[in-house]
């Protein structure tokens, strides 16, 4: 798969930091959101959590499962459910290779972040593997190298 690009930090809406410390990313993929009127205007208002969020495969169609999106403060009667499971859109080549990763044991679909990209909300999805709390401690410590190496570097 091509590399993306990454949006740049301006459009970012919400991002789920703790998805990239749980799980190994292994694959990315961009989906577009279908949202009501009120929860686009939170989503701008960066009223949105996508800690415990998740993406399932049913009957062909992707959904995001467990995002919370809060109220807008200006709706009226009709404004959305917070918790509602969310369609994503994507193309049937890219559901398929989903559905073919997630039948592995261990592996998930997890959003990473939620960005606005030409007038448009979209999420970046990640399919992920747990790691273990070694492989957590292993990485921490990867990057505590790294820094002590480009300190050093620094000063020459």
């Amino acid at each position: 798969m091509a590399k993306r690009k990454a949006p740049n930090d301006t459009n970012v809406m919400a991002q789920n930091k703790k998805a990239r410390h749980d799980y190994q990313i292994l694959e990315t993929y961009e989906a577009g959101l279908v949202l009501t009127g009120t929860e686009i205007k939170s989503i701008r208002d960066r009223r949105i959590n996508l800690q415990d969020g998740f993406a399932q495969i049913r009957n062909g169609e992707a959904w995001l499962m467990n995002v919370h999106i809060s109220e807008y403060a200006q709706g009226n009667q009709f404004n959305h459910d917070p918790l509602r499971n969310r369609k994503l859109l994507l193309h049937k080549k890219e559901i398929g290779k989903l559905v073919g990763a997630t039948q592995d044991k261990g592996i998930t679909i997890v959003p990473l972040r939620v960005y606005i990209k030409n007038g448009v909300a979209k999420v970046l999805l990640g399919v992920a593997k747990g790691k273990h709390e070694y492989d957590k401690r292993e990485t921490i410590k990867k990057r505590d190298q790294d820094r002590q190496i480009a300190r050093a570097l620094k000063h020459y």
